[in-house]
């Protein structure tokens, strides 16, 4: 029987699960089970729950029916332990190092009592870890263990599952449990403490607990409906108690915890006000102690009136109090009267029209021209969905590289507010500009442009040269706009959702840019080698170096002109600067052809024998051709300590490293001089690469997203 029983409740939590998991398995104390119990989220989180349950038989994964909830999932996790001790924790939190052994020597020196309380600290969604106020409340307590009316104290201490242990026969043998919607948690807390016969404390924080957004799923209560439910709430508590006379002590604390709560909740109650201030006299007159008093003075007047039932008093209360609202909201109405006036009039006439449920716009890299997964969704939807009419967005610069037959407008011109403010549909690889204004009724789908290796979106929060200029207010305020984020495996999806926290669905696809590169044919690789001028029987190595925020201009760390003389005359180095870079200075060379300028990298990719890359996502798509990669990665400690990764690309596990790794361009020519970079080593590491990277390289990545997204059908 383990020591501790972990049990983690699962939805929505896709790209935080994986740092809860491992914060919990990487505990110095090992004895201890951990329950993951997921209730078929939409997101995929129960897979990571199975990849972990897979590799530790510490891990039990449970997969409950929709709709089960946050108390379904806790109450089961509970019922399939067997640890001495339950503790919670949820899939947005970590538990800090050594935290499990700070638990398990503290239960061991307070005598096994029925209840831990333990500390944490706070981190803001924006922002760094600090000490909690229940931090600073438990150092001022006395060690314990602490029983009866000493534990007034406990009851400041928040009341939430993941900062206690709770012994597990206590858990069963007071049939403890936790109750449906938003204060199911809150009252199983405060039964924890009431029942507990002796109650320890740990003025030690032992979890991280990491605030999310606060974005309301479909499933999920209105704003404003959770005090209506505080009133059942601290009744079923109340009856908690009454049948068990022996906690009889307890309950005037708790009847008063309840008065204040229920009070502090009048406020937020937006319709039925005497509806809720009736049910909380009626709770008052049905389990208000004997005995109890309310504050003398004005402290004790609003509890009273609301304990008695006494609606039109309150409601002068609440007049005051909207007035004050509305002063504070002034300076607020004046920003956004200041804002509609700058709004361009034409566009604000546009968007009172009717939408045009057969009108998409289609964007790319900053409107660079047609291209990218935005281009493979437009032209499937031309064939599957044709009724729906597609318009580009292009700079006034860019408008000379639109293919002839496809319709586009130039931001700024008249016709473009039109059609931004009437779309139904919106496809970008990157964000669309702060002045789209998204109206009810119309889809953005975010299609991404690459799979992640570096840090992302919030995550770039961490590292300052990485966040050069990006303004995360506005970010968060675009990534509202996204409706649907489009994934090309599992591992993307995980990070958008940790890097991008939003509402919106993932989509789960592939990228519709890579359908290409799963379906081209013989004739498609000759024809782009033609192009670009390879002779049949010439090995062309495609070098891709990413971008680096921390440098104004482009570097080759590749010597081009030793690495062409050592490879041989029969090899053609492509070389592709990133699109940010403008003169790359690249030397004149007879076996050096600079590609930077092409617009199409899948022909590139398809023209290519192999990939020779740092550290760019174009790996993560060439891996679909299952040809060679190898890694060229001479800065990698600088590269990942300055912007940031999210797994280790040189680890040399398979699924992390696509191929062979060198760090000098001695060590690259020399793989291939010797053949290692298409050898049965660099074959096998290739192969788990795109097991885990390319799981839909089916050529229909595009049509799912159609499918989806524009004709409404399950995929």
């Amino acid at each position: 029987m383990p020591r501790l029983s972990v049990i983690i409740p699962v939805r929505r939590a896709r790209g935080s699960l994986r740092a809860c998991l491992e914060s919990v398995l990487s505990q110095s104390f090992t004895d201890i089970e951990v329950i993951g119990v997921d209730d078929a989220a939409p997101d995929g989180s129960g897979l990571l729950l199975d990849e972990f349950a897979g590799r530790d038989d510490r891990v039990q994964a449970i997969h409950l029916p929709d709709g089960a909830g946050p108390e379904g999932c806790r109450n089961a996790g509970a019922e399939r332990a067997v640890g001495e001790y339950l503790l919670h924790l949820e899939a947005h939190y970590v538990l800090l190092p050594d935290a499990l052994s700070a638990v398990a020597d503290r239960l061991a020196e307070a005598g096994e009592p029925d209840l831990l309380l333990y500390g944490h600290h706070k981190r803001p969604f924006r922002g760094r870890p600090r000490p909690s106020r229940s931090l600073e409340l438990l150092g001022g307590l006395d060690d314990g263990p602490l029983t009866g009316p000493e534990r007034a104290g406990l009851l400041d201490i928040a009341p939430v599952s993941w900062n206690r242990a709770v012994r597990r026969s206590l858990h069963e043998g007071e049939k403890l449990g936790f109750g449906p919607g938003p204060h199911g948690e809150r009252m199983y807390a405060l039964q924890t403490l009431a029942a507990a016969e002796s109650v320890a404390v740990l003025p030690v924080a032992c979890v991280e607990h990491r605030q999310q957004r606060g974005i309301p799923g479909p499933d999920e209560e209105e704003p404003g409906s959770a005090p209506a439910g505080l009133v059942e709430a601290y009744t079923g508590l109340m009856e908690f108690l009454r049948e068990r006379p022996r906690l009889e002590p307890v309950r005037p604390l708790l009847f008063e915890r309840a008065v204040q709560e229920l009070l502090s909740g009048y406020p937020a109650v937006r319709r039925g006000r005497r509806r809720y201030v009736r049910a909380v006299a009626a709770f008052h007159r049905a389990h208000r102690p004997e005995g109890f008093r309310f504050p003398a003075g004005a402290r004790g007047l609003r509890p009273r009136l609301i304990g008695g039932g006494k609606y039109a008093a309150l409601g002068g209360l609440d007049t005051a109090l909207a007035v004050r609202r509305g002063l504070r909201a002034a300076p607020d109405a004046v920003r956004g009267q200041a804002r509609r006036s700058l709004s361009k009039r034409y566009y604000w006439w546009q968007r009172k029209r009717p939408l045009d449920p057969n009108l998409a716009v289609y964007a790319a890299y900053w409107n660079r021209g047609v291209s990218c997964n935005p281009e493979a969704v437009f032209r499937k939807a031309r064939e599957l969905a044709p009724g729906v009419r597609g318009v580009w967005v292009v700079s006034k610069n860019q408008v000379d590289t639109v293919p002839e037959g496809i319709d586009h407008v130039v931001p700024g011109t008249r016709r473009y507010w039109s059609v931004m403010a009437r779309a139904t549909y919106f496809f970008n690889n990157v964000n669309f500009p702060d002045h789209v204004v998204k109206r009810p009724g119309q889809v953005h789908v975010m299609t991404h442009h690459g799979t992640p290796l570096k840090i992302m979106g919030l995550d770039q929060q961490d590292y300052p040269a990485a966040a050069q200029g990006l303004n995360f207010d506005r970010l968060l305020k675009r990534i509202d706009r996204w409706d649907w984020s489009v994934s090309a495996n599992p591992h993307s999806t995980e990070v958008w959702a940790r890097a991008y926290p939003g509402a919106a669905r993932s989509l789960e696809t592939g990228y519709p840019r890579n359908d290409v590169l799963a379906t081209a044919t013989g004739d498609d690789v000759r024809a782009a080698r033609e192009a670009l001028g390879l002779r049949p029987g010439q090995r062309a190595l495609l070098y891709a170096p990413t971008h680096r925020d921390y440098e104004a201009g482009f570097t080759s760390r590749l010597d081009l002109e030793r690495f062409c003389a050592e490879a041989g005359p029969d090899t053609v180095l492509m070389v592709r600067a990133h699109y940010f870079y403008g003169d790359t200075g690249l030397p004149e060379h007879p076996s050096v052809l600079d590609v930077s300028d092409h617009p199409r990298i899948e022909e590139l990719c398809l023209a290519a024998d192999a990939l020779i890359t740092d550290y760019s996502s174009v790996m993560f798509d060439f891996a679909h051709l299952d040809r060679p990669i190898v890694v060229h990665a001479p800065d990698w400690e600088t590269y990942r300590t300055v912007r940031g990764v999210v797994f280790d690309l040189l680890s040399g596990r398979p699924g992390d490293t696509p191929g062979p790794v060198a760090t000098s361009t001695e060590e690259l020519a020399r793989i291939f001089r010797d053949g290692a970079w298409d050898g049965p080593e660099s074959r096998e590491l290739l192969a788990a690469f795109r097991a885990r990277f390319c799981p839909y390289g089916d050529g229909r990545a595009a049509e799912r997203v159609v499918r989806r997204v524009l004709l409404g059908e399950e995929v």
